[in-house]
């Protein structure tokens, strides 16, 4: 871009300039860009579009000004050159929108007039008063869908196929639109005046267009705050429906202007089923549609549903062989243990885990049932009131989202089964019908051996990653010595797996133990024994059935997803926190950083004195004051005040805090994700909408009306 704004400024004298002097020693004064270029979102400070190219200028006013003749060496243009000039100059101020919206290839562009192979200067033509009414009428239609968004309303309440025939509803647009006209909005009562009240006054097809807009600009102010960050990571949530569609939440990380670590949602991207191609549209549309540039990603992570995981590790693998330095890591925001239990791939765990979070949910439905399992888990462990009233404590909280997820399950299996079938078999009016009937469904899928094995199995096999798992959720210093521990961890699995006969005949017999405890009959699947059709193996037992077909895979599923997850370049990364001062401390100030720090080399502003820096920002805190506590996070060592004196240490600590394995410290900075879960938690299915979903989690994050209806015009006209 900057050649460009060269070769626009005709100063051959500035030809041979790198990109980088000519940002650190030339200036541009804001009149040479038309006023579509620039964003004055504040009256203090004028700042350009990404794609902002100067392109007012005027050639001729130096021939007859004797004293700035020979100021600047300006290049004769051609007629040639001039008309290539004026294409390019309109081809730039529609390329981002036209990207998007595939539907305006074939719209009129505005021309610059030419006279004597001369560029004019273009003139601010005056609104006519009927193109002053139709931006005051599309800014009345932009601000009720900003409000519906805010507020979380649905474009349309109601099914049509439940009206009568020839009845008409109003959706929920066009009755807030009605109601702002009964308001005295004077320009939408002069529009709609004569219209009949059974027609609708904005279509559904302008309704989308508009959103699509609204949508844009608003992940548009996210996006520029990234881009001047430079630096990024992406993390996914969990595939969600929407509409009858699936999609995947994308969220980014960076940090902003203040230094602090932000996770934004930044939009739905329609989820497919082929891999490959979800990789190719996901790199589309981070790259493309949303302009970051992923030689600036430092991490990506991928939260996943059961069944999901092979997918999106296939779309990791495909940016990590473009972008080696978009570290794949796990995201804090999920255990790890949780993590790996969704990543296996066997059938019989994804059905558990989703039986679990059935049954999670319907407690959690129900206060009075929550009552009833109290009862029970007291009269279960009379003998042990302390374990009892922890139990009682954790049914009360999203206890499946924990590192002993499984353990917890196993104690409370009991009382879960006696609970739900005094519900299941009671008559009488205390409980709904759709109690009744979950409660027996899930009763019946609690007491399958099948689930009894899976969960006590899955219960032993984590318990070797648990602690170190529950140290990456932790402080910083917990993540840095928990990435020195992971040869540990991995070495205690591949004990297992060398002997996976004995360890599993322990493991079968607590199943065998639990489901005896159940009453619960000890056998192959049903689905196995119909699947033999005759040729059933009477040498087949369920021991040896479960450990080929649930103990082995998962062992071994896990020790590979270790490794893949924490690769050489991740765990370099992660002894680089050794930079918080607190680690620091703790490791007696004897660290070495630089032999870590390579792979952010280029990242630095002067790598050839980092070895220098950390010299001195070691002696900073090894001989601080006695009343001066050493920051124990990245985020407090952001906001140091003199950490501008350490600039490769703050690059360093900038890098490292995107990682999605680092937690954001600040939780007001990471609500982005909380609003995500309140959004598809308050909204029926049926009623979401991508668009208003992002205005809503983004709720605080300003708008620009008039340049949502500029852009409408243009692309719309």
């Amino acid at each position: 871009r900057c050649q460009r704004w060269v070769e626009n400024c005709r100063r051959a004298d500035l030809e041979d300039k790198t990109p980088d002097q000519l940002n650190k020693h030339y200036r541009l004064c804001a009149k040479h860009f038309e006023t579509s270029m620039i964003c004055r979102s504040s009256p203090y400070r004028t700042v350009l579009r990404d794609n902002a190219v100067p392109t007012i200028f005027d050639l001729t006013s130096h021939l007859n000004n004797p004293h700035s003749r020979h100021r600047k060496r300006i290049k004769e243009l051609s007629e040639d050159e001039i008309r290539t000039l004026k294409q390019q100059k309109i081809d730039d101020a529609f390329e981002r929108k036209q990207a998007t919206q595939e539907s305006n290839e074939n719209n009129e562009q505005n021309t610059v007039s030419e006279e004597g192979g001369e560029e004019q200067e273009e003139k601010t033509v005056p609104l006519t008063l009927e193109e002053r009414e139709n931006k005051d009428y599309l800014k009345s239609l932009f601000e009720i869908l900003i409000l519906m968004g805010k507020q979380n309303i649905p474009l349309d309440d109601h099914n049509v196929d439940e009206l009568p025939e020839g009845i008409f509803t109003s959706d929920n647009f066009q009755a807030l639109l009605e109601y702002r006209i009964n308001g005295g909005d004077e320009v939408l009562r002069k529009r709609f005046e004569m219209t009949a009240v059974n027609l609708e006054y904005c279509s559904k097809t302008q309704q989308k267009q508009m959103l699509e807009i609204c949508e844009n600009c608003v992940r548009e102010e996210t996006l520029r705050e990234v881009r001047d960050s430079h630096f990024f990571s992406i993390v996914t949530d969990e595939v969600v429906n929407i509409a009858g569609e699936e999609h995947l939440p994308v969220l980014v990380r960076f940090v902003d202007d203040s230094h602090n670590l932000r996770e934004e949602f930044v939009g739905f991207l329609p989820y497919e089923a082929d891999p490959e191609i979800l990789a190719v549209k996901f790199h589309a549309t981070i790259t493309e549609k949303w302009g970051l540039n992923m030689e600036y990603c430092r991490g990506q992570a991928y939260i996943v549903s059961s069944g999901f995981a092979s997918k999106m590790k296939v779309v990791a693998t495909r940016l990590l062989e473009k972008y080696p330095q978009a570290v794949y890591t796990l995201c804090s925001s999920c255990a790890l243990n949780v993590w790996l239990a969704k990543s296996v791939p066997v059938v019989g765990v994804s059905i558990a885990l989703g039986t679990i979070e059935e049954v999670c949910c319907l407690f959690n439905q129900s206060p009075q049932l929550l009552l009833e399992l109290d009862n029970i888990i007291s009269a279960l462990f009379q003998d042990n009131n302390e374990k009892g009233n922890e139990l009682k404590k954790i049914c009360r909280s999203q206890w499946t989202g924990r590192h002993d997820t499984f353990e917890i399950l196993v104690d409370l299996l009991q009382a879960l089964v006696l609970c739900l079938d005094a519900v299941s078999s009671d008559f009488s009016v205390r409980w709904n019908n759709f109690i009744v009937g979950r409660a027996f469904v899930l009763s019946s899928a609690l007491t399958d051996f099948d689930f009894i094995v899976t969960i006590v199995i899955m219960k032993n096999v984590l318990s070797f990653t648990r602690a170190f798992g529950k140290n990456l959720q932790g402080q910083t210093s917990d993540v840095f010595f928990a990435a020195g521990s992971l040869t540990a961890v991995l070495h205690s699995l591949n004990e297992v797996m060398e002997n996976i006969e004995v360890y599993h005949e322990f493991w079968f017999e607590e199943a065998t133990n639990l489901a005896t405890k159940l009453d619960v009959q000890i056998k192959l699947p049903g689905k196995f024994r119909r699947a033999q059709q005759g040729n059933f193996d009477p040498d087949m037992t369920s021991e040896n059935y479960y450990k080929e077909i649930l103990s082995v895979p998962t062992v071994e599923h896990i020790i590979q997803e270790l490794k893949d997850i924490f690769s050489e370049q991740h765990l370099k990364a992660l002894k680089c926190l050794s930079l918080v001062p607190s680690v620091m401390g703790q490791l007696k100030f004897n660290t070495s950083e630089e032999h870590h720090a390579d792979m952010f080399k280029n990242d630095l502003p002067n790598p050839d004195t980092l070895s220098a820096e950390l010299h001195c920002w070691r002696i900073k805190w090894k001989h601080r004051g006695k009343d001066i506590e050493l920051p124990a996070t990245i985020y407090e060592a952001l906001h140091l005040p003199d950490i501008k004196f350490f600039p490769n240490v703050y690059a360093l600590l900038k890098v490292l805090c995107l990682l999605p394995v680092m937690k954001v410290e600040n939780e007001k900075y990471g609500i982005g994700r909380k609003r995500l879960k309140a959004y598809l938690k308050n909204t029926l299915t049926g009623q979401r909408s991508s668009n208003l979903a992002l205005l809503n989690i983004n709720l605080d994050i300003k708008h620009d009306l008039d340049l949502m209806v500029d852009t409408y015009i243009k692309l719309y006209p």
